[in-house]
């Protein structure tokens, strides 16, 4: 049921900038990405500009505060939540357009977990961010409702349910990415056998291993 989730791609720089300025940016943006993705929000803007290789200067020219970057670098991603609720909201049958949504949005934010502290609103003024946010948010609630309706979906199920299957999904972080998008595809399926009011029950994908210590698949 998996869709293959889009890839994210530079930002368009805006097109009054110099060939350079652009350059900059756009390396500004992508070492943004790389960082956030893997190490979370908390990294200092001056590694991001280290890592992009220009000064700390540069960066705030273009982004003069950490929010501005932070939206910047995840409007690719919040495009991609996007079309993903809205090619689910225009499925004829909600219930498998509100499964596509949970196991697609969850691959997202575990391959970015960047992306899911910054839809969590760990920047609550990134307008950009927010207001995407909501709508989705808004988009998902319309599907469940219409969900509840064929039998389906359990009638206690929420909205709010699907944040904390965003924070429960986060806590997922393994140092094998491979391994980090299989524990969240199971997670994912685990998750939909509980919102299921129907007593079937499909197959869950291969179980992942996990032993040691944390984030060290087994074997």
């Amino acid at each position: 049921m998996t869709q293959e989730l889009p890839h994210s791609s530079p930002q368009s720089s805006p097109p009054s900038l110099r060939a350079d300025a652009r350059d900059n940016r756009d390396r500004l943006l992508e070492a943004a990405r790389a960082v956030f993705s893997q190490e979370g929000l908390t990294v200092p803007t001056r590694e991001i500009a280290r890592r992009a290789g220009v000064g700390p200067a540069t960066l705030y020219r273009h982004f003069p505060t950490k929010e501005a970057l932070v939206t910047a670098a995840f409007t690719d991603q919040l495009r991609a939540c996007q079309d993903i609720v809205d090619r689910a909201s225009a499925d004829p049958d909600p219930w498998r357009g509100l499964c596509q949504v949970i196991e697609n949005i969850c691959e997202l934010h575990a391959r970015d977990r960047g992306f899911t502290e910054a839809f969590l609103s760990a920047y609550p003024r990134a307008i950009t961010v927010v207001t995407g946010r909501d709508r989705i948010l808004a988009t998902i609630a319309d599907l469940a409702r219409r969900a509840k309706l064929t039998g389906h979906l359990r009638p206690d199920f929420e909205p709010d349910d699907l944040i904390l299957m965003l924070l429960a999904n986060k806590g997922i972080q393994l140092t094998s990415p491979t391994t980090q998008l299989a524990a969240s595809r199971r997670f994912a399926a685990l998750l939909i056998q509980a919102i299921t009011n129907c007593p079937h029950k499909t197959p869950l994908p291969p179980a992942v291993h996990l032993t040691g210590t944390r984030g060290r698949p087994a074997g």
